[in-house]
């Protein structure tokens, strides 16, 4: 007797009953029932989408049991395991599975959430793959002590270092020489300030440290805010915007002469505190706009949290100063970075703030993934006004639908 999802591959079931295995309702063992979920999720174009819905919010011990076994297809595998897809929950059983391809663990390292990145710190295979540890290294919500302890892993004998943040030496140094914690940012100005004005902190190194090949990377962009110049600022800060391209230029002429001036401080002259926040921001290279992001003022951060370089848009976000209510209005923020939007509730203290969530998933800019995972926090009231809400996606739009009814029949049995 041919099981049902032969048929469904043969194209030998009418419509309704295709209609009825997206929604998940057929009557058929579970694992059969997701893996028909997932064949139709991709390669059916008509029924894609409900079937998408139906596996983001199927029973989590069935599709566990389902992501633990060696004997489950490959295509159901590589369809929970892609960063797409993948349901935290989920991903212990999927590490453990041998049947999980290294590939497809390669792929989520270096994306996944903060909450990934700790299982995958805690899984025996990860920690036995040089490959995986070093895909992981490169993942941004990587905290510098886990960024040090996979070093430690990888290259056992060697001690971890990075030159960016290196103490000044005792005699004075050569031109040539590492550059010191004094002189790591470079602010457009010339101007000197006196010794011990400024200390850099050890937040701020200790983000310097864990993204160093990053900001590598990306050392000569500019500051390029996603949706342009802001309203609130005047005709007469525009031509600064197109001045930071210049500006990022200087500060890297600048750095061979502040080798000469070991003195130089991140600190903006009197002349740039009296400028606007743009003109601020516009001067300095990403160094300088990762400590500005972190240190700097509320008017500061609302700028470089539409920061198009990633790695000084998520430096917001570790600001020890930011507030909750900064976050409620970055959340519904549609000129940012998705990676802002996907960050915001790997902190903690956001992700338990209703407000956060409630904005994000109202979003249309936040990825459907997130937004799908979110969901379940919302109150009654949001899920009826998200249902209706026509800016978001019909995926989000549907299951807000669904989970609403589903409450409101919940509360009318009790």
């Amino acid at each position: 007797m041919s099981r049902m999802i032969d048929l469904i591959r043969a194209s030998a079931v009418p419509a309704n009953l295709m209609q009825s295995a997206a929604k998940g309702s057929l009557s058929v063992p579970p694992r059969e029932m997701i893996e028909i979920l997932v064949y139709l999720a991709v390669h059916n174009k008509v029924f894609s989408e409900q079937a998408q819905l139906t596996l983001a919010g199927w029973d989590e011990a069935a599709s566990r049991a389902v992501a633990g076994d060696a004997a489950t297809p490959k295509e159901v595998l590589d369809y929970l395991i892609s960063p797409k897809n993948l349901r935290p929950a989920l991903l212990p059983a999927l590490l453990a599975n041998p049947s999980v391809a290294e590939e497809s663990l390669l792929e989520i390292a270096p994306v996944g959430g903060r909450d990934v990145v700790e299982m995958m710190l805690n899984s025996d295979r990860v920690n036995r793959s040089e490959t995986i540890l070093n895909a992981l290294l490169l993942n941004p919500h990587l905290s510098g002590i886990q960024s040090e302890n996979i070093r430690k892993k990888i290259e056992p004998a060697a001690a971890v270092a990075v030159p960016e943040v290196a103490a000044p030496a005792a005699e004075p140094a050569p031109d040539d020489a590492a550059v010191s914690p004094d002189e790591i940012f470079q602010a457009g100005s010339e101007d000197e300030v006196s010794e011990g004005e400024t200390v850099l902190d050890e937040g701020v190194l200790a983000y310097l440290a864990e993204h160093a090949n990053e900001i590598a990377t990306t050392a000569e962009n500019p500051y390029q805010p996603i949706g342009g110049i802001p309203e609130e600022f005047s005709e007469a800060d525009e031509p600064l915007a197109a001045q930071a391209a210049t500006s990022a230029s200087s500060a890297s002429s600048a750095g061979a002469a502040a080798k000469k001036a070991p003195s130089k401080k991140t600190h903006l002259s009197p002349q740039e505190e009296r400028g606007s926040a743009l003109q601020k921001i516009a001067k300095l290279d990403i160094k300088g706009r990762i400590q500005l992001a972190m240190k700097g003022s509320k008017e500061e951060r609302s700028l470089l949290i539409r920061d198009g370089t990633k790695i000084v848009a998520l430096a917001v976000l570790e600001s020890p100063k930011i507030s909750d209510g900064e976050v409620e209005r970055f959340a519904t923020q549609k000129n940012v970075l998705e990676s802002v939007l996907r960050g915001i509730p790997m902190k903690r203290r956001f992700a338990k703030n209703y407000a956060v969530i409630r904005n994000l998933v109202f979003n249309p800019r936040t990825p459907l993934d997130l937004s799908l995972s979110l969901m379940k926090n919302l109150l009654v009231g949001d899920l009826r006004n998200l249902s209706n809400n026509k800016e978001i996606s019909d995926t989000v739009r549907k299951l807000a639908t669904k989970m609403f009814k589903q409450k409101m029949d919940s509360n009318t049995k009790r």
